[in-house]
């Protein structure tokens, strides 16, 4: 399918709608039970993590640990990531393009991470092929790499396994094992939700069901982040 290319060189993939079922009985406690989602609407997601690059043209800093321009950006809040989709909306070109940006819902992000696939990761269960999708503990060299040198999975998305773990629009909850239809979480928490693992973790931590938390207000140079586009009804 044809991608979508922003004001700010943000290249985004088109996600069907559908459903999967989201969680697993193999990882944490906190990602049971298994139970089905849908995802009633085709959305957009960006098929990398947001670069430094991108990040510093809209806001003007970047206060990444490791640098380069085509690096995901890190050291990014779930507060900052918020407030850069604010800003992109906000802009002038976007607007006009009737465009709308934000985190991904946790659902959104683990369909859209899955790509159709039932499986630990994108590609399978074996985690012996994960190098070819992602930088992890085992090959990354302790530090982030540029986006989009890993092969993407079945939908066109890059690095959703390992580089940087990925803020999400999510306060933490509790699954629940009835269908959920566009889950959004819960309305107040005290943490938010990231997912994907990063260049500091093993490989069980970078599966499409894997959870982590931590307050809006935090930044580690493990964390950055990929936009959720939609269109102006």
């Amino acid at each position: 399918m044809k991608h979508i290319t922003n004001s700010i060189g943000l290249e985004f993939a088109s996600i069907p709608a559908g459903e999967f079922k989201m969680g697993s009985m193999e990882g944490d406690e906190d990602e049971r039970p298994i139970h089905a989602v849908t995802i009633s609407e085709d959305f957009h997601l960006g098929c990398y993590p947001v670069t430094q690059r991108q990040y510093e043209k809209l806001m003007g800093e970047n206060l990444s640990t490791f640098r380069g321009l085509n690096y995901p950006v890190e050291r990014v809040s779930w507060n900052d990531a918020n407030e850069f989709c604010r800003r992109l909306s906000e802009s002038t070109a976007e607007r006009d393009a009737g465009r709308i940006y934000r985190l991904p819902t946790e659902a959104e992000w683990e369909y859209a991470c899955r790509g159709g696939a039932e499986t630990r990761y994108c590609f399978g269960d074996d985690p012996s092929a994960l190098g070819d999708f992602g930088w992890f503990k085992q090959n990354a060299e302790e530090t982030t790499h540029a986006v989009g040198e890993k092969k993407p999975n079945e939908w066109d998305l890059h690095d959703m396994h390992g580089n940087v773990w990925e803020w999400c629009h999510d306060w933490l909850g509790n699954y629940s094992p009835e269908l959920a239809i566009d889950p959004q979480g819960p309305e107040s928490g005290t943490r938010r939700i990231f997912r994907g693992g990063s260049w500091r973790d093993d490989s069980d931590d970078c599966t499409s069901s894997f959870r982590l938390r931590l307050p809006p207000s935090s930044r580690y140079c493990l964390l950055g982040f990929r936009v959720h586009l939609q269109h102006r009804k």
